[in-house]
């Protein structure tokens, strides 16, 4: 439904119930949702309920309002004016993890991504919220998460408060008894920090490296391949990956250059957009997807590649994110080459040489988006059992979140930890040595499930980058 009309469907609704266009009576909320949400997709929905045994709150709650199908259900009455978008109907919304894997399992194709993504943008805008908290989220979504120099700062903070002391005297003194106590679990299940970034990284270590610039005067690093060059390829360093995995990033690298890649990372990309799209800053998520998008066409790469589920789930939906903008070209030419790291080093270049070290037992965490937006399922898996000495196990139920979700392990601890305990059973029957995933999230939320398993020492969660480049000849 295009903006004229859903504006005429809101201001008719609002007579129908008593109220002038536009006024309170209709609800803010109630009208935002008449704008924001796509009428096509709520009306695709079959309610067979194939998506539910998908749904991981579903699954933990067994309530039908916690589902996909009781959701798109909830949006549907709301949209038609059938019932207030209350309190309640903004807890359900707020509870999904925006996992997706509903999609693969429905036979409609419902595009729920988009509709929870739009449900959530009318909360923004419908729903008043003290001054304290607005400014709260603009600064940490639109100062800190979306601006690389401002994010590396926090970064060297970090690392300076987890190495200069100050982060054991915090908790020999009890300091951190004033947060949440998850907040607390996590705290000490962060991995390092820096603040330098993959590009001063790759340059202060003396690697092989070059600058260029796009027609624009934007610089550009590449990095030459090992060898006969297969591809060019464009790496997308994401924000919590060049903070709080620098070595992943650097692995990243190593692994493509091994493969024969060309490797160039533009000094202007910026955050891929998809925490703000998912928390319903869509105007915001547009400008970041527009920037990347040119940037990375300039650099005239055969790919674009990500080492994080997430990020490259959203890269990969440029084409929706950007459809009817000045942008829509460019975003339609980075969705249709962007690629994960495993889907090119399985299937493009030159095999990796791996070899032998110590036998090694490990199991696969899928990261959600990795798995059900850009349905890379096969490739991580292929690259594991080509690893010398290694035996994959898989666990019950790896497709199932792990319930990091972005930021959603601190918005909703409860659920969060109920889905990581049951994770975290499935990993110990398996007996792995490792926990191998492919996403930031999924790797800072394994690390805090073995934390409160008891596991540390026995188990231990890595990407799989760094489990690859530690076994590189």
């Amino acid at each position: 439904m295009n903006a004229a009309n859903a504006n005429t469907h809101a201001n008719t609704r609002a007579k129908e119930d008593g109220g002038a266009p536009g006024t309170a009576s209709a609800g803010r909320l109630e009208q935002a949702l008449r704008l924001a949400l796509d009428e096509d997709a709520l009306e695709r929905c079959m309610r067979c309920g194939f998506c539910q045994s998908a749904c991981p709150t579903f699954r933990v709650t067994g309530l039908e309002a916690a589902s996909p199908r009781g959701r798109i259900a909830l949006m549907k009455a709301a949209y038609d004016g059938f019932m207030a978008a209350d309190s309640d109907f903004v807890g359900q919304m707020e509870l999904c993890l925006g996992c997706r894997a509903c999609e693969p399992a429905c036979p409609a194709g419902v595009p729920y991504g988009r509709l929870i993504e739009q449900a959530r943008e009318a909360i923004a805008k419908g729903r008043k919220q003290p001054l304290r908290a607005r400014l709260a989220g603009k600064i940490l979504m639109e100062g800190v998460i979306a601006r690389h120099g401002v994010l590396r700062g926090a970064g060297r903070v970090l690392r300076l408060y987890q190495r200069s002391g100050l982060r054991a005297a915090a908790h020999r003194l009890g300091v951190l008894r004033a947060l949440p106590p998850h907040v607390r679990e996590m705290e000490a299940s962060l991995p390092e920090a820096s603040g330098r970034g993959v590009i001063r990284e790759w340059l202060r270590r003396g690697l092989p490296a070059r600058w260029e610039t796009d027609d624009q005067g934007r610089r550009l690093l590449v990095v030459p391949a090992e060898g006969e060059r297969a591809a060019r390829v464009g790496m997308f360093r994401g924000c919590v990956m060049d903070v709080l995995f620098l070595s992943t990033n650097v692995n990243t690298i190593r692994l493509l250059r091994a493969a024969g890649f060309e490797v160039v990372i533009p000094e202007g990309q910026k955050c891929c957009g998809a925490l703000h799209a998912h928390a319903g800053r869509s105007a915001f998520a547009r400008r970041l997807a527009a920037d990347n998008a040119a940037v990375f066409r300039a650099a005239g790469v055969d790919w674009v590649v990500s080492n994080a589920g997430g990020c490259g789930a959203h890269l990969k939906e440029y084409d929706h994110v950007l459809h009817g903008t000045p942008s829509a070209d460019d975003g339609a030419w980075l969705s249709s080459r962007v690629k994960d790291v495993s889907e090119l080093l399985a299937e493009s270049g030159r095999p990796l040489r791996l070899a032998n070290g110590a036998p090694l037992v490990a199991t696969c965490q899928d990261s959600c988006h990795l798995r059900n937006v850009m349905r890379v399922k096969r490739q991580p898996r292929e690259l594991m059992q080509r690893v010398p000495g290694l035996v994959l196990r898989e666990m019950r139920d790896a497709d199932l979140c792990c319930g990091s979700a972005g930021i959603y392990n601190v918005l909703q601890p409860e659920m969060s930890a109920a889905l990581l305990d049951r994770k975290m059973e499935q990993v110990k029957a398996t007996g792995a040595d490792v926990v191998v995933t492919a996403n930031p999230g999924c790797l800072l939320q394994m690390r805090w499930g073995i934390r409160r398993a008891g596991l540390e020492g026995r188990v231990k969660a890595v990407h799989l980058v760094d489990l690859l480049a530690e076994r590189l000849e």
